[in-house]
This record gives C-alpha cells, structure tokens and sequence, in this order.
C-alpha cells in the first residue's frame, strides 16, 4: 500500500518542479495528522535540497487564535528576499498578500531552552524585528479548498517573504500597532492591532519547541514570520505591493 507522506510529497515536489498545481481531490484524507504533514515538508525540503544545516533559518508561524493550534513552516532560502524585492521573474500561482512582523533570535536556543520558555519570557529572545511581506502561494489546484493538512504540507501555502530593514527589539503596546497595505493602484489599506495572537512575540514558545523537537538546536540569527495583520489580500502579476508598519519599517515588493 502506497506511503501517504511519500504520496503528498511526490505530488508536491512534481508541482514544484514542473510550476504547475497538482490536484488535492485524490489525495484529501491521506494525511491524518500534522506530524503527518510535517513529514512531507521535510521530504519536499530534501529532494528540493533546500536546507544544508539542521535547523532551517527562516520560517513562518502562527494561527487564528491563542486557543488555535498554531502551525509551522520552514522557507526557502532562495524564497526569502531582502527589500525592496522584484520579483518578476518568480512564477506563482497565486499572489496573496500578507503583511507581517519578523522576529529574529538573539541567542542559540535548545530544546530543553525551548521546552522551559514562557510567553512571558519570549520577548528575552528577540534582538531584532522587521516588516515583512510574505507572498501566499499554493501548490495545490485547490488552493482556497483544500484540506488544512494538505495545506500544511504545502508549508502553510508559503510563496516567498520579503524582509525589510532590521530595526533593535522593543517591547510595544501591539494593540495600538497600525499597519498601512498599498497594492498596485489601490487606495493604502489600514489595519490597527489586527494580529490574531495580540503579540506577535507570544507564538515563540510554541514554534521553538516545534523548531527543536528533535533535538537540534535553533540558531541565533534564525528568523520567524508571525502572522498576518491584513487578512489575505488580493494582488496581481506587476502590482507593487508596499507594507508599513509604524515605528518599525517597510516592505515592498514588485509581482
């Protein structure tokens, strides 16, 4: 009986390799859980020959809620560009639009770190934070409708992520943090405490002891995404997409 994750995964990296979606129906139910789907993207990472070191330096993270399991993906290193970015000869088969806060790790953290670390205590591991602008992408035909853990496999749906200029770590009142979105010729969009976990500090935990479940070690410099404050947004190939964040930055990116 074929292997679920090898079976994912090879629809994935076919998807990849050819830049063209695969179909989600014959596969929907295969992956019964997330360590499931964690498998398959390190399976995709592998045979994609991404990562040349244990613990992948960049990755998103985050959920709905505080009450949500939160999820997690590695990226790319030649899916993480530096600002501004063009991104023109990218091909896509989406281009969503998430505007972020970046975190970057001051310290190594281990996994007896991570396991010991609390929301409260999270801050102390941060050095640095940025604007960030992740482009959403999907390998799956069904990108909007395909199961969760499907789109988890896919790493969360992850296109690309544009960094913008570090700026030193300071704690903030979030809940007052405003966020302004430009995309091609439309009107700037405002967004004012939006992130769905209060803080974008507070998934640190989780996603640590998620990075060094196995025993390795995450890096300092290693760098996280933590969420969207404007929802997904629509864009299209040749918009300009600019993200700013008060008192932290900005991103821009030409599609």
């Amino acid at each position: 009986m074929p292997n679920p994750v090898e079976t994912v995964a090879d629809a994935l990296l076919a998807a990849w390799r050819e830049q063209r979606p695969a179909d989600a129906a014959p596969l929907e139910g295969l992956l019964q859980q997330a360590d499931e789907a964690y498998a398959v993207q390190d399976g995709v990472a592998r045979a994609m020959g991404w990562f040349g070191e244990p613990v992948p330096r960049h990755w998103k993270s985050g959920g709905p809620s505080r009450s949500a399991v939160l999820t997690h993906a590695p990226l790319p290193p030649e899916r993480v560009w530096d600002n501004p970015a063009d991104a023109r000869g990218e091909h896509f088969n989406l281009r969503l639009i998430e505007a972020e806060v970046a975190l970057r790790l001051a310290r190594d953290v281990t996994a007896a770190d991570a396991q010991a670390l609390t929301h409260e205590a999270a801050d102390g591991l941060v050095d640095a934070m940025t604007v960030s602008i992740e482009i959403v992408d999907s390998r799956w035909q069904q990108a909007r409708t395909a199961g969760a853990l499907l789109k988890l496999a896919d790493l969360q749906s992850h296109g690309a992520l544009v960094l913008g200029e570090w700026k030193p770590f300071a704690a903030r009142d979030w809940a007052k943090q405003t966020c302004g979105v430009k995309i091609g010729t439309m009107p700037v969009t405002t967004f004012r405490g939006t992130h769905s976990l209060g803080d974008p500090a507070w998934l640190l935990p989780l996603w640590l002891r998620h990075v060094t479940r196995k025993g390795e070690t995450a890096p300092r410099g290693t760098v996280v995404t933590t969420g969207t404050w404007c929802g997904l947004l629509e864009a299209r190939k040749g918009d300009t997409v600019l993200a700013v964040f008060d008192g932290i930055g900005e991103a821009e990116v030409q599609l």
